[in-house]
């Protein structure tokens, strides 16, 4: 019993969803599906330990906030995969949930319909609808686990998955990616600390135990074999950190722990000064690293979506401009094949 003296006194509502399982009956994986996320993995894996000599490219929109733009987002991203895939791995990347550093919109998962009904089941659905359309379409998926719980809801359809800068030295998330069957990359701090990444990498290959919800809803005690596939993502901090100095830098403090350096350059966020443009200048500095005989990028992300810039999300949702981000700025889709082919056509 709950006793309203000492219990949940700022607590409204609680409202039942439904479970794990049950949204996987509803949009049950096909053997398509299956077959993208275990190449997907695997490719990534194979990407991380040298055996695949491809450069990983998480590109797409910075959050997901209209399924019909995501799509047609997957499709485009999709042809321009199986153009470039000599030289690198396209994933999309299908951000559904976002941290805010006070408030703000949550994500698609947490609000759907954009004016703080937060319709999570809804939600939900809508994520693994998209999900099981891009895995169709033979198009691995990228996401960012944020809450510790919906990975059991969506987990399944994502070849590679993202820590964020302020989840990075959060117990709760490394104890999660320990039992993550991706390859997990961690960004260093918002300020641009890398101990709290390196010390994240080290927790995550080991076992761990926690409390969490099976796929029934049950609330269960976790236990993970820990998860040995795990890279660090440059993002900037107080300054850039993508030049080759500071990749050097985390290269030696990789070493100096005994993790092999495979690195990750974020494109946006603080190394572009979060202005949409300036990945094309963080992207060729890049490609000149890698043509220079860099051996320790791995891999880069890049916040693109079907039209360039941001908007704010207006009271009257058929205001919103079709493919423009509500979040971060990103560049446009014109944009982002012209300086994958070029990156491309730069590294050997």
């Amino acid at each position: 019993m709950v006793d309203p003296r000492i219990e949940n006194l700022n607590v409204s509502v609680e409202q039942p969803i439904l479970t794990p399982i049950a949204l996987k009956e509803l949009y049950p994986l096909t053997e398509k599906c299956i077959n993208t996320v275990h190449k997907g993995q695997s490719t990534i894996k194979n990407i991380l330990s040298g055996r695949d000599k491809r450069i990983l490219a998480i590109v797409g929109p910075c959050s997901i906030h209209d399924v019909k733009a995501a799509k047609e987002y997957a499709q485009k991203i999709k042809q321009l995969a199986d153009e470039l895939k000599d030289k690198i791995f396209i994933v999309m990347r299908v951000y559904f949930e976002k941290p805010r550093t006070t408030v703000g919109w949550k994500g698609l998962i947490n609000d759907p319909h954009m004016d703080n009904s937060c319709q999570i089941q809804e939600g939900l659905k809508q994520a693994r609808e998209l999900l099981v359309y891009i895995a169709e379409l033979g198009l691995p998926a990228a996401g960012e686990a944020l809450d510790i719980v919906t990975p059991q809801y969506i987990q399944d359809l994502f070849s590679w998955t993202a820590i964020g800068a302020r989840t990075t030295e959060s117990q709760s998330h490394r104890n999660m990616a320990s039992g993550l069957s991706s390859v997990v990359g961690f960004k260093n701090g918002t300020d641009g600390n890398i101990d709290i990444a390196l010390n994240a990498m080290q927790a995550v290959g080991a076992p761990q135990n926690f409390v969490s919800i099976n796929p029934d809803g049950n609330v269960s005690v976790i236990r993970t074999l820990g998860n040995p596939n795990t890279h660090i993502i440059l993002r900037g901090g107080k300054e850039s950190n993508y030049e080759s100095k500071f990749v050097q830098e985390i290269e030696d403090k990789l070493n100096g722990v005994g993790i092999d350096p495979k690195i990750m350059i974020d494109c946006s966020h603080a190394n572009s000064g979060k202005l949409a443009k300036n990945q094309k200048i963080v992207l060729q500095d890049i490609a000149e690293q890698i043509q220079n005989g860099n051996q320790s990028i791995m891999g880069f992300m890049l916040e693109s979506n079907l039209a360039f810039g941001k908007q704010s999300i207006p009271d009257n949702k058929a205001e919103l401009k079709y493919g423009v981000s509500v979040t971060d700025e990103c560049i446009g889709w014109e944009t982002t094949e012209k300086i994958l082919r070029e990156f491309c056509s730069t590294i050997k």
